[in-house]
Formats: C-alpha cells, structure tokens, sequence
C-alpha cells in the first residue's frame, strides 16, 4: 500500500534518531565491540519483594484475570495513603484514577480538552510524549522555552497573550527530564496564579519526585494551594517503584478533570489488570526504605560520572534531579547527533542528542544514569582513551 491508504499523522512520523542510534548499536556489536548504553531510561533496579510477590499472590488467583473495569477501592485508599504520608496532600477517591502508565494517559488526555485549532504549550526541551498529547488530539502544539541561563524554568510573561487565549492546557514537569533539574518552591505559586488569569489547566507531570538530589525532597504540584482548581498531576510508579512494565501510573486532581478522563477511558479500555493492581497497593502502602536506597545509589551515580566526566575534561553539571544527566556538547561538532555518532564510534558509549527532545535541546546530550558505578568507571576510562575530551 502507498501513502494515500493511511493518515497524514502517521505518513509524517518517521524513524527517529533511537532507530538510529540503534541500528549504530547493533552494527558495534556485530563488530564485537563493547557498548554502554546510557541513552534509554530503563532502571536496572529490581522491584521490592513484597512487591513482586503481591503480584506473584494475585497472579495464582482465576478470578483475578477477569475484565477489572475499575480501580480497586483499596488501589485508590492506596494512593490516598501515598499522598497524605510522601506529601501531606489529602485527595479523595473521585480525585484520582489509573491509567496504562503515564505515557499513554498523556496521549490520550487532551483529547477531553481540545478540538482542532486548540492550543497546548509544551516545554522545549522536553519529554516527546508531551508533543504527542497535542498531536493526537488534533491540537496546535506550541513551545515554551526553558533555558539554561533561566534555570530551566519557563518565562511565563513572555508567553504571548493572543497565544493563551487560545490555549487549553499547559503541560509542566519537575523534576524535568531530560535536563535534570528541579523547580523552587516559589514557581508553582507562580505557576497556579498564571493558570488562574489565564484559564489555562495545568497538568504536571511527577515521575521523578523520588529521584531528586538537593537538600529537599521532590514535591507534589498539588502540595500547593489552588492546585486541584487548575490542574492535575501524573503519579507513576515506573521510576520510583521499578515497575516500568507493568505500566501503572495514577491521574490525581481536579475532579472535573478526573471525571471527564474516565469517560474517555471506559470507553477504550476495561481497566488495570487486577494482579498490577495489587502490586500497586503493596508498593504504595509498603516502606520507604528501598526507595531512599534506590535514590541514594542515584545519586552516587551522579555523583561519579558527572565528576568523572569533568576531571577528563568535559564540563558536566551534576543533576539535581530526575535519572539522567543534561551535558553540552564540546566544541568543534556540528550538531549534537554529529557528537553521539562520533562518540559511539570511537568509545562505545550511547547517549542521546539534545536534539530529540526538541529545538532547545540542540548542543546537548542526555545521559542516563542506568550504569552502576563499576560501569561508570569503565566508561570514563573509555571516554578518556578517545581523545574526545583532549585530556
């Protein structure tokens, strides 16, 4: 079949620079060479026991592998008890629901807001599955850009107003991926009095709360006052519970929002499989410690590569936040997917050009943080070995 047989959405999609960058993969492997991948964001930590094994226990269980259609009461007291313990937020259970993990909710939640010719502001850089929500959704996508010398926090007053009347939500994350940085308490007051005069929603995306290294915790946007009135958040239990597969993540908020995004979904899907759920709960209500372990061992990480990587001469920040470094690129290349082919080449090491989180990206790579510290060492050596960095 041509073209003309399929959608100009899907006809304007095209590989991107991950199929890219894996075909180079593949091709070093066939080589027989030795490869550290540091482009993907996929913890290489296990899930908890107790957390395993509530699924293990509901998995044994027939009547668990019907058509669930609806949360669990104790899935939602769950998330409730999550909420009010990790960041004193009372939430009810018409306040929040599950979806197949954060990604597909945001492809799918501006369809309750917009109709062509609505606009949705996106940050730039930023995760590409925010562009997706305005995509899918028939929506014009327009850029807000947050930038190094801004701390990576958008200018709200310079977002022009002819553009916010016309725009139905705003999409917001921190901490931010993939520039690793968190947002000062002061913004998301700012932040909610900015949705208010402009009757723009906000939905902030929270999957990195747990993985934060400053001397505060990750917060809750709904933390703050008058934050349920303008928006919700996006809860998942991915990055700070490992459980990446089993594609659990909660909507929680403003209950008009939370009402109308059920709609929608009763009628595309019948519900979290019962066993995730289970697991959910476990994890939810289970002790933090494994968590700080976990967030600790991050921090360790980022602690070694970025002052590893600046010792051989490669002026890295360390992050304050989420599970990936933000680096820019040396002088002397061209473009940043010019230095991730040049730097696979020469030392192994996969990382991913600022460019595919958007134009603001450009000049930047993103690293994750998925090597333990051993790797990390192998890989500064490989890096200093390259010349790349002239040490």
């Amino acid at each position: 079949m041509d073209s003309s047989h399929f959608s100009g959405m899907i006809n304007d999609f095209k590989q991107g620079i991950f199929g890219v960058l894996n075909e180079k993969k593949e091709e070093l492997l066939r080589e027989g060479r030795k490869v550290y991948n540091l482009s993907v964001g996929t913890p290489d930590f296990k899930p908890a026991p107790h957390v395993m094994k509530a699924m293990q226990e509901a998995c044994k269980k027939p009547e668990n592998y019907k058509y669930s259609l609806a949360d669990l009461p104790e899935l939602l007291e769950a998330v409730q008890y999550r909420y009010k313990k990790r960041f004193g937020v009372e939430i009810s259970t018409d306040e929040v629901m599950s979806v197949y993990g954060s990604q597909e909710a945001m492809a799918h939640i501006g369809m309750i807001f917009c109709d062509p010719g609505d606009v949705i502001l996106v940050p730039d850089p930023g995760y590409p599955m925010f562009e997706m929500s305005g995509i899918m959704a028939k929506a014009d996508v327009r850029y807000y850009a947050v930038e190094e010398r801004n701390g990576y926090l958008p200018d709200l007053e310079s977002i022009p107003k002819e553009i916010l009347k016309k725009t139905k939500y705003m999409i917001v994350s921190y901490p931010l991926n993939p520039v690793g940085v968190c947002a000062p308490y002061g913004f998301y007051e700012k932040l909610i009095a900015f949705a208010r005069e402009n009757d723009v929603v906000i939905l902030h995306d929270n999957a990195y709360s747990d993985i934060t290294f400053t001397d505060e915790p990750g917060r809750s946007f709904l933390s703050y006052e008058g934050a349920k009135d303008v928006g919700v958040e996006f809860y998942s239990l991915s990055k700070s519970y490992n459980l990446t597969g089993a594609r659990i993540s909660f909507v929680v908020g403003n209950k008009e929002i939370i009402s109308k995004f059920r709609l929608l979904r009763s009628q595309i899907d019948y519900g979290i499989f019962y066993p995730v759920q289970y697991a959910a709960i476990a994890a939810l209500t289970g002790p933090d410690d494994y968590i700080e372990e976990q967030r600790q061992e991050y921090a360790e990480r980022n602690r070694a590569l970025c002052g590893g990587l600046r010792k051989i001469g490669w002026n890295v920040p360390d992050s304050l936040g989420t599970m990936f470094v933000w680096a820019r690129i040396p002088a002397g290349y061209g473009t940043s997917v010019d230095f991730c082919l040049e730097l696979m080449e020469k030392t192994g090491v996969i990382v991913t050009p600022g460019s595919a989180f958007g134009v603001g990206g450009e000049g930047y790579v993103r690293m994750a943080l998925v090597a333990d510290r051993k790797m990390i060492e192998e890989i500064l050596t490989a890096l200093d070995k390259s010349g790349i960095f002239g040490s």
